[in-house]
C-alpha cells in the first residue's frame, strides 16, 4: 500500500544579491581620482583663490562666534572678520611689494662682486678638473641684469595679485555672510547626519589650530631671524623676516626656501664668512623651533605624520603652485575630512596616516 506522505522537495533558495567586486571598486575609485586631479590641475587658477578664501574664512570664524556669544549683532562679527582678512592680506602683500622693490634697487650695486665671484668659481672648477663647456656657459649666462629683471617680474607679479585679491575678498565677504548662520547649520547637520557634522567640525577645528600654531611660531622665527640678520649687518632684514614668516607655513622645506635669499645676499655683500654665519644662525634657530618645539604643538592639531605631510606638500604644489605649498596641510585636512572622517568605516586609515599611536587615535 502506497503511503500518502508527500515527497520531499528541494528547498527554495533566493539568488544571492550581485555585488561589485572589491577590486573593481578600487579601480573605479582610482579612475575617479585621476579625473578629479586632472580637473583641479586645469582649474588651478580658480581653485587656488577659492581655497585661500575658505582657509581665511575658517581662520577668522572665531571672531564671529565670539561676537554671537557676547550677544552682539551677527553683522558686527561678520564685519570684524572681513576687516581682519583685509588687514592680513594687504599687510603681507604690501610689505612684500615694498621690500622686493628695495631689493631690486640695491642688487645692481653688487654686479661687480657677482662677476668676481663667478670668476673665482670658474677658476676653482678648473683646478679640480671641472671645466666643461656647458658649465662655463651656464656660469657666463649669470649676470646681475638678469637677476634684476627677474625681481622686476616677481614684483609685477606680486602687484598683479591685487587683481585676484578682489576676487578673494569678495569670496571672503560672501563666506563671512554665510558664517553668521554656520553654527546653527552645523547643529542641524550634526543632528541629522552626525558623521558629516563630525567631519566638518574636525576639519574646521584642526585647520584653526594648525594656522594658529604656525602663525605663532612663524612670528617667533621671523623676529629671531630678522633680529639676527640686523645684528650681522645684512641688508633688508625685514624682507627676510617676512619671508621666514611666510615659509613657515610650508612644511618640511620652508626653512630652506627662507634661507637661500639672505645667504646669497650675505655672500655678495659681506663675503663667504657672512654667508656661513647666516646659514649657521638660521639652521640653529629654525631647527630648534621648527623641528623640535613646533611639531609637538602641531601634531595634535594636524594628525598627519611626516611622510603624509611631505607628500601633501608635493601634491598640492603640483596642483596649485606656490599657493598650494602654503595651503598644503589645510587642504590635506579638508581632503581627509571629506574622504575619511565622513565615514566611520574609513576612519581606521587615520591610524596609518596620523602622528599618534593607534591607542590615542581610537580614544
Amino acid at each position: 500500500m502506497r503511503s500518502s506522505r508527500p515527497r520531499p522537495t528541494a528547498p527554495v533558495t533566493e539568488p544571492a544579491p550581485w555585488t561589485i567586486p572589491r577590486g573593481l571598486i578600487v579601480l573605479l575609485a582610482a579612475a575617479a581620482g585621476v579625473v578629479a586631479i586632472a580637473g583641479m590641475k586645469l582649474s588651478a587658477g580658480m581653485l587656488g583663490p577659492i581655497f585661500l578664501a575658505l582657509m581665511l574664512t575658517v581662520a577668522v570664524q572665531p571672531i564671529q562666534s565670539w561676537a554671537q556669544r557676547r550677544g552682539l549683532p551677527p553683522w558686527l562679527g561678520m564685519v570684524g572678520a572681513v576687516i581682519a582678512v583685509v588687514v592680513i592680506i594687504f599687510g603681507i602683500v604690501g610689505m612684500l611689494a615694498v621690500s622686493i622693490a628695495q631689493l631690486a634697487t640695491i642688487l645692481p650695486g653688487y654686479a661687480d662682486k657677482l662677476q668676481d665671484l663667478l670668476a673665482g668659481v670658474r677658476d676653482l672648477l678648473k683646478q679640480f678638473g671641472v671645466g666643461g663647456k656647458p658649465i662655463q656657459e651656464m656660469l657666463s649666462n649669470i649676470d646681475m641684469g638678469k637677476l634684476v629683471s627677474l625681481l622686476e617680474t616677481l614684483l609685477s607679479g606680486t602687484l598683479g595679485v591685487f587683481s585676484n585679491l578682489l576676487f578673494i575678498l569678495a569670496l571672503v565677504l560672501f563666506m563671512a555672510v554665510d558664517g553668521m548662520t554656520i553654527g546653527r547649520k552645523l547643529e542641524i547637520i550634526s543632528s541629522v547626519r552626525p558623521d558629516i557634522g563630525y567631519a566638518l567640525t574636525t576639519f574646521a577645528e584642526g585647520t584653526r589650530k594648525y594656522l594658529v600654531v604656525s602663525t605663532v611660531f612663524g612670528f617667533i622665527v621671523a623676529v629671531l631671524d630678522g633680529g639676527a640678520l640686523w645684528l650681522m649687518g645684512i641688508q633688508l632684514p625685514v624682507l627676510w623676516a617676512l619671508l621666514s614668516f611666510i615659509t613657515n607655513y610650508i612644511p618640511n622645506v620652508g626653512f630652506v626656501i627662507g634661507l637661500v635669499p639672505p645667504a646669497l645676499l650675505a655672500l655678495l655683500s659681506e663675503g663667504p664668512r657672512a654667508m656661513l654665519w647666516v646659514i649657521v644662525v638660521y639652521s640653529v634657530l629654525n631647527f630648534v623651533i621648527q623641528s623640535i618645539i613646533q611639531p609637538k604643538f602641531v601634531g595634535d592639531a594636524v594628525g598627519l605624520n611626516v611622510t603624509i605631510t611631505f607628500l601633501s606638500l608635493v601634491f598640492w604644489t603640483w596642483i596649485l603652485g606656490a599657493l598650494g605649498a602654503i595651503l598644503a596641510v589645510p587642504l590635506t585636512l579638508l581632503l581627509k575630512a571629506m574622504l575619511l572622517d565622513i565615514d566611520p568605516a574609513t576612519r581606521w586609515v587615520n591610524v596609518l596616516i596620523g602622528d599618534r599611536s593607534a591607542q590615542e587615535a581610537q580614544s
